[in-house]
């Protein structure tokens, strides 16, 4: 694996991490309530856009096992440049239910691709 690709994905899980730290314990309400908890979990979900853009376009084809990669490329410019219509509920749904699902691909990708170049 690239070495570049290689800290792509450990920002990419590194920031899935650190959402699920701020998510744990938290229900729809707190995320609601809670503009810090939004703004942090929003934050993370940026970095993790621009990792796997930046990533899919130096090597696509490993990108590319990364499950709605090119959604989480929308969803980053979403969250950039469309701010303003962002829908909270939609951000909680993909903590629940999309996030882990992202977070045990990369980390596969990190393990099976540990040795290659």
């Amino acid at each position: 694996m690239r070495p570049e690709i290689k800290t792509y994905l450990e920002d990419i899980r590194q920031a899935a991490s650190l959402i699920l730290k701020f998510t744990e314990d938290k229900d729809w309400t707190d995320y609601r309530q809670d503009p810090l908890l939004r703004s942090g979990v929003e934050r993370q979900f940026e970095i993790m856009g621009e990792a796997i853009g930046a990533a899919q376009r130096i090597q696509k084809k490993l990108v590319s096992q990364v499950t709605n990669y090119e959604r989480i490329i929308a969803f980053r410019n979403i969250l950039i440049h469309g701010y303003a219509v962002v829908d909270d509920h939609v951000v909680w749904d993909i903590v629940q239910r999309d996030l882990p699902v992202l977070y045990r691909e990369v980390e596969g990708l990190l393990r099976d691709n540990s040795d290659s170049s």
